[in-house]
């Protein structure tokens, strides 16, 4: 078994636990200590259901200039005592709905957030390398390291304009080593009663 096989198990794990927190009990978690707290409660506003509006570039560094759009939802809870959330996505592609599951952890002694992506089409596939950043005047950047096409690339994602009843995200690919960088998905996120279970 591969580390990102194993890693991609534990957080699957930790999910499964995490599924039956309520907020209520997250309440009753001990707060932490000390280090960077500056970013600590940037996704707090995100917390509850969400309608999304997605415009996504059909091909990626490829020069393309043809985009479509569909829409989507998302629930997103607040776990480990404030430091980490997960957020349950549903999206409505025009060649069918797929699913997928974000974890996002705090680390406070370096003031900076990992962010994870599980994607439903393969639940099994090897984990993509976390996104790592940090919030700077309400603005969040993050980056990493992957391929694509068999090429390395960067890829940026970007949170901004989080309130209690909007959200803004975009994700960027760099072939160049982030001398340009080209965005090929936004998502405009709207806030909405979460539905009875």
């Amino acid at each position: 078994m591969t580390s990102r096989s194993l890693l991609r198990s534990s957080f699957a794990l930790a999910l499964m636990g995490l599924s039956g927190l309520s907020l209520a009990t997250q309440d009753k978690l001990p707060p932490r200590q000390g280090g960077d707290l500056s970013g600590l409660h940037a996704f707090d506003l995100r917390a509850g259901c969400w309608t999304i509006h997605n415009h996504v570039l059909k091909e990626r560094l490829a020069n393309s200039h043809e985009w479509f759009d569909y829409d989507g939802s998302q629930h997103l809870w607040i776990t480990m005592g404030g430091y980490g959330n997960v957020d349950d996505t549903e999206l409505k592609k025009p060649e069918g709905t797929y699913y997928g599951v974000t974890v996002r952890t705090y680390d406070p002694k370096k003031g900076v957030w990992s962010i994870w992506w599980f994607d439903g089409r393969d639940p099994s596939g090897d984990l993509d390398p976390p996104v790592r950043g940090r919030f700077k005047d309400g603005v969040g950047t993050f980056y990493s390291d992957d391929t694509l096409r068999g090429k390395p690339i960067k890829v940026r994602f970007t949170w901004s304009d989080i309130a209690e009843s909007a959200a803004h995200w975009e994700q960027a690919y760099s072939g160049d080593g982030g001398k340009t960088w080209e965005t090929n998905w936004t998502a405009e996120f709207s806030k909405i009663d979460c539905p009875p279970k």
